[in-house]
């Protein structure tokens, strides 16, 4: 765990690579580092919001791609494969799926990514896999611009759980 204070007297590269792992957009991670320094928690996560919400589209699926799949936290890729430990908590209810409701979430987290080139994307602390499972077959129902702003909305709320953690 690192203090906020901390967090504010790392250089820069450290600081990246620490609050990184909230997010894995690379702007996001810079911004956030180039804001510092920050006096609470809450201007941290007012800042995380801010910087989040001015990103491109292409910055959205950089940090969507540092996420494992719902329900396979092994399927994290490269310099995001740290996040697995993270991911495996934050996706714990999918842990406890049956038999029949991983083989649903693995079939239909490939149908989504089809369509729309993206993972699904769900803030799933405190979710079932059942509530997972029903989260991603009602989005798969959206068009990509719609999925764009709901993964977005999504990533948004895990980087706040992360960020909370972080620096709790």
């Amino acid at each position: 765990m690192t203090t906020l204070d901390q967090f504010n007297r790392l250089g820069a590269a450290a600081a990246f690579e620490l609050i990184a792992r909230c997010c894995a957009s690379a702007r996001w991670s810079k911004r956030m580092v180039a804001s510092r320094p920050y006096g609470s928690v809450d201007e941290l996560t007012q800042a995380a919001d801010r910087h989040w919400r001015s990103l491109a589209q292409r910055d959205w699926l950089e940090a969507f791609g540092g996420h494992p799949k719902i329900g396979d936290p092994n399927s994290a890729n490269g310099a995001h494969a740290g996040n697995r430990r993270i991911a495996a908590a934050e996706q714990a209810g999918a842990a406890d799926a049956t038999a029949r409701v991983s083989a649903s979430l693995a079939r239909h987290n490939g149908v989504y990514e089809e369509k729309f080139g993206f993972i699904f994307i769900v803030c799933a602390s405190g979710k079932t896999a059942e509530q997972m499972l029903s989260g991603l077959r009602a989005r798969l129902h959206n068009t990509r611009a719609e999925e764009l702003v709901n993964a977005a909305e999504e990533q948004r709320k895990i980087t706040q759980l992360r960020i909370r953690k972080l620096f709790a």
